[in-house]
């Protein structure tokens, strides 16, 4: 159970042996037949993990690399695959253990905004080197 608002990195295609709430679990045991065995999300989640927690919100935040093989991976790797890597997951502590929702809110709020930031910045990189070429 996560202690910090946690940026999930990246989502794993294999590795799924427990069953979900409905007693699913992939024959394969993989999320996608074929596809890489991780997908990294293309938005640099270290990069918004420094920048919120420079903020000073006093919410604690951290970067992972392992979302846990249950559904949250099975969900955020899918979802990485469908989007070319243009996905983000975050695992959110539960409430009063040890923020509140407000708190959480606002840490939320900070973490989307940079977040969004980043992609225009990486935007603006690309039709910068379009116009080059």
């Amino acid at each position: 159970m996560a202690t910090t608002v946690t940026l999930e990195k990246c989502g794993r295609n294999h590795g799924y042996k427990g069953l979900d709430n409905s007693s699913f679990c992939p024959d394969t045991q993989c999320c996608i037949v074929g596809g890489p065995d991780c997908i990294n999300s293309v938005i640099d989640m270290e990069s918004v993990c420094k920048r919120v927690t420079a903020s000073g919100l006093g919410v604690a935040v951290s970067v992972s690399k392992d979302a846990g093989r249950y559904l949250c991976d099975f969900t955020y790797y899918t979802s990485l695959y469908l989007s070319h890597g243009r996905s983000a997951f975050v695992h959110v502590p539960p409430l009063g253990k040890p923020y509140s929702g407000e708190d959480l809110g606002r840490a939320l709020q900070a973490i989307i905004r940079e977040m969004l930031e980043l992609l225009d910045q990486a935007e603006e990189k690309i039709q910068c080197q379009q116009h080059i070429h």
